[in-house]
């Protein structure tokens, strides 16, 4: 976004160990072009993901990890978390981000966050977007749910997040893997009020 009257927004995008980094990458990518910052955290298991289903290898040492990801997006309006680091300022309620989002976000974290643990700079960010009364968005890849997984998701919806699984609609006409992680992805920008173009909206033909 290159209006001058843009005010920049601060977001937090975290990618844990579910299946679907490609979420989370997307997003991030998107978010930039729309000309937000973003803070990025990754988890140990979201790493040894992120390499199975992408082939990238970001280190676990996070200037050498923060300079792969600024390299990848070619950006550097995107700076990383390490996941131990509670002096990060969203670890604190004066310097929460405008909104939070888990993408994918495994059954582990969600019930990790639901119980408050705040064990990592992950769960105690998304604690603090909770008490701060501000955008915590969720984006669960796992099937079936068990009893569990539902429970927490509920306690969570009704805490305050925003729980949006990642399941991709057709009616767009989708055609490659791409454009059913753009619907998904999309969603997500919907949510956060950022404009976007990843995939055409219902009637959109008619009009």
């Amino acid at each position: 976004m290159s209006s001058e009257n843009h005010e920049i927004r601060h977001f937090v995008v975290a990618i844990t160990g579910a299946s679907g980094s490609v979420y989370g990458l997307k997003l991030v990518s998107e978010l930039l072009r729309a000309g937000e910052r973003v803070n990025l955290i990754l988890t140990s298991t979201g790493r040894q993901v992120l390499y199975h289903e992408t082939g990238l290898d970001w280190s676990a040492e996070i200037k050498e990890q923060r300079h792969q990801v600024q390299e990848h997006f070619a950006s550097i309006a995107v700076d990383c978390l390490a996941i131990d680091d509670f002096w990060a300022g969203a670890a604190s309620g004066s310097a929460a981000a405008n909104a939070m989002i888990v993408i994918p976000c495994s059954m582990g974290t969600v019930g990790r966050i639901a119980a408050g643990l705040s064990g990592n700079l992950l769960e105690r960010a998304a604690d603090v977007m909770l008490k701060e009364r501000r955008q915590l968005i969720l984006v669960p890849r796992e099937t079936p749910f068990s009893t569990i997984h539902l429970e927490n998701l509920l306690r969570l919806s009704r805490a305050g997040a925003v729980v949006l699984p990642a399941m991709p609609g057709f009616y767009h006409g989708p055609e490659t893997i791409d454009d059913l992680v753009d619907f998904v992805v999309g969603k997500v920008l919907d949510q956060l009020s950022v404009q976007h173009s990843l995939f055409e909206r219902w009637g959109a033909s008619r009009e």
